[in-house]
């Protein structure tokens, strides 16, 4: 484990990934456990130390994976990166329609109701099938990997985050702990049906009361902390 007070080293050199392939979840919440603010979304609760470090994995990440009821809860844009929503009906959120080819992607299943429609809006090179009823996310990895998107950052929903440590895909969790209290029926970093996956601290930074930790999951026992 690395414990670090203050700014010492750049954000780059504390959340450079270790290897390729590597999917990284990134999540924030308070320290009472709310996901979310009193409107519903995840930008109501971050900072400006977040905002930082929501920058910097962006930059490190090939492509971001995004969850459609996140993507249009947050009112996801395109980004330097091209970004995947995931999407059990094949619904490309209103805010990510229209950009160029590449920059929005859609991973969704074969019985999706909407996915002649994502077919026609996004293209058919940008929607992934991946499974018949529910998104396979171990072949989405696959698939992204496969056009040369290894670093993958997953900005969640929590239940997107749920399913992605249940099929054994996420290597890392980078957390953001923030310094406030919310209160609430806001949900946590994960929902869904319950599972249980250890994580071992890798690294563990604070800088004004806000805490950020990177958390491995058993897929990296091996990997040497610093």
């Amino acid at each position: 484990m690395r414990v670090l007070l203050g700014t010492g080293g750049s954000l780059e050199e504390l959340y450079a990934p270790p290897r390729s392939p590597w999917w990284r979840a990134s999540m924030v919440a308070t320290v009472d456990g709310a996901a979310a603010g009193a409107d519903g979304r995840s930008g109501s609760i971050n900072n400006a130390v977040d905002h930082r470090v929501f920058a910097t994995l962006r930059r490190l990440a090939d492509v971001v994976v995004v969850g459609a009821g996140t993507a249009r809860a947050e009112e996801y844009g395109a980004a330097a990166r091209p970004v995947v929503v995931v999407s059990r009906r094949g619904e490309v959120p209103p805010t990510l329609r229209g950009h160029e080819p590449g920059r929005v992607l859609l991973a969704t299943t074969g019985s999706a109701p909407g996915l002649a429609a994502a077919r026609e809006l996004l293209g058919e090179d940008q929607v992934l099938v991946c499974g018949s009823e529910a998104v396979d996310l171990a072949g989405l990895r696959d698939a992204l990997a496969g056009r040369g998107l290894r670093q993958v950052l997953c900005e969640g929903g929590p239940r997107l985050l749920r399913d992605a440590l249940a099929a054994g895909i996420v290597d890392e969790l980078a957390t953001t702990y923030v310094p406030r209290l919310v209160a609430g029926g806001a949900p946590r970093i994960t929902a869904g049906a319950p599972l249980d996956v250890p994580l071992a601290l890798h690294t563990l930074v604070e800088e004004d009361g806000t805490l950020l930790a990177r958390w491995l999951t058993a897929r990296q026992e091996g990997l040497p902390h610093p």
